[in-house]
């Protein structure tokens, strides 16, 4: 860690260092959206690359000291964070630098990601994990926060979520969260839930329509 009295001058330089190593840089995608908000994912990538230069120095260059691996790296963390705002990187980053001395991993910024409120409205994942265990059915007809946490509470399993461990349980939603915030960033569209026939139990067939059910099948398989 650096001293507080050489923060400001090393947040500068190190600042304006990372306009010189921007995402694009290695292998950019000319066919990428050019827009303001991938301007101003850019721009917070290389921020927190920015923030994790002064708060884990020596880490920091034993990772990164190499020019074409930072670029890599960069392009890495801007394909992969994407879905996230850039509101929410930053804030991930700061709660990581106020929570750990340790460099963080991908890995570990994109649950700090997940952990941040979104401007969209959708919920952080384990609020959203939360809110789809204990909705109470018909689970089309409850006053769900975003519609993606009813998707992917259904895409993971209603019995699942109600009845298992959150061992068990939570790892699974939370894939299928990733999966419909990621498909969310890119442009998906996903509407209120409406009453689904799934979710109305059927009525339960009296014995003597058990039978006929079960001689047509008979019939149509030939028994």
């Amino acid at each position: 860690m650096n001293n507080g009295n050489s923060l400001p001058s090393q947040s500068a330089r190190d600042t304006a260092a990372s306009k010189t190593t921007s995402p694009t840089e290695a292998g950019h995608n000319s066919s990428q959206p050019s827009g303001a908000d991938n301007f101003r994912l850019e721009d917070a990538i290389n921020q927190v690359f920015a923030l994790f230069r002064v708060n884990y120095h020596n880490q920091y260059h034993a990772a990164y000291g190499d020019t074409q691996l930072l670029n890599q790296a960069k392009k890495l963390w801007f394909e992969v964070l994407g879905r996230f705002s850039p509101q929410q990187i930053m804030q991930a980053a700061r709660q990581i630098i106020e929570q750990s001395e340790y460099l963080p991993t991908l890995h570990r910024m994109i649950d700090c990601c997940e952990e941040q409120g979104s401007a969209n409205g959708v919920p952080a994942l384990r609020d959203a994990y939360l809110e789809a265990c204990s909705a109470p059915s018909p689970k089309a007809a409850f006053n769900w926060s975003h519609p993606v946490v009813y998707h992917a509470g259904r895409k993971a399993g209603w019995y699942l979520l109600g009845n298992e461990s959150e061992e068990v349980s939570f790892p699974r939603f939370r894939e299928s969260y990733r999966a419909l915030c990621q498909q969310l960033a890119n442009g998906a569209e996903f509407a209120p839930p409406e009453t689904l026939l799934e979710e109305i139990p059927p009525e339960p067939l009296d014995k003597d329509q058990q039978l006929k059910h079960l001689e047509q099948l008979r019939k149509e398989l030939a028994l």
